[in-house]
């Protein structure tokens, strides 16, 4: 029995870990229609891609065009790309509630977002607690299908140069090896691996609404 076309909307494409999810996208027979929503142009064509430009500040101006079986959000910033903690309480928070908001408003039932490890509404550490207050007010919408990814540090060839995460990418790659047991979720995943799970999760059930590296790992294998 063939399996129903799908569509899914991308936002973050542009980033390192949403290019490789669209691309993997595009390349998945059972997904017949992507539409990436972003402020710049992610230079891509293909016959099942869709790319609306604009405000991802204003998201809800999309709303008529917001509309797929499934919606990625893998926006992020970093303190070092944006040090205003208002424009990335914006990026990291309001832009991720935005679309999940649409969803509710439009009946997409499944949304996949990326976090980080540690995001806590409580921290004291702004750019965690900043993660913690998406991911609560995600969850509080009660979507049917919500899965929130939570990385450690995130390895993957990016267009910019960060000198110090590269250093910690290749001291993580040496302490991958003794990060066992309970300490397995603070080790680096691979972009590739980020976008597989977030996949995997979409077309499949799985209990927990929130996923930490080491289960990011063993989803993007299974």
């Amino acid at each position: 029995m063939d399996q129903p076309e799908k569509s899914a909307i991308v936002l973050g494409a542009t980033g390192l870990t949403g290019g490789i999810l669209l691309k993997e996208l595009l390349q998945d027979p059972r997904y017949t229609r992507i539409v990436v929503f972003s402020r710049s142009t992610a230079g891509i064509q293909h016959p099942k891609y869709e790319e609306y430009l604009g405000d991802l500040f204003s998201l809800s101006e999309f709303s008529a065009k917001f509309k797929a079986d499934e919606v990625y959000c893998c926006i992020g910033t970093t303190k070092a790309k944006t040090p205003d903690k208002e424009k990335y309480r914006k990026i990291d928070l309001g832009i991720p509630l935005d679309a999940a908001q649409l969803c509710v408003q439009n009946k997409i039932d499944t949304f996949i977002v990326m976090s980080s490890l540690g995001a806590n509404p409580k921290s004291s550490v702004f750019y965690s607690r900043v993660k913690g207050e998406m991911e609560e007010a995600v969850l509080q919408l009660g979507l049917p299908k919500t899965h929130i990814l939570q990385p450690s540090l995130i390895s993957g060839e990016r267009e910019e140069s960060r000198k110090m995460e590269k250093l910690a990418k290749t001291l993580f790659s040496i302490l991958n090896v003794l990060l066992i047991g309970p300490l397995k979720k603070y080790r680096s995943v691979r972009a590739k691996d980020i976008a597989k799970a977030m996949i995997w999760l979409a077309n499949n059930k799985y209990g927990q609404e929130r996923i930490t590296s080491d289960k990011i790992t063993q989803l993007a294998n299974a």
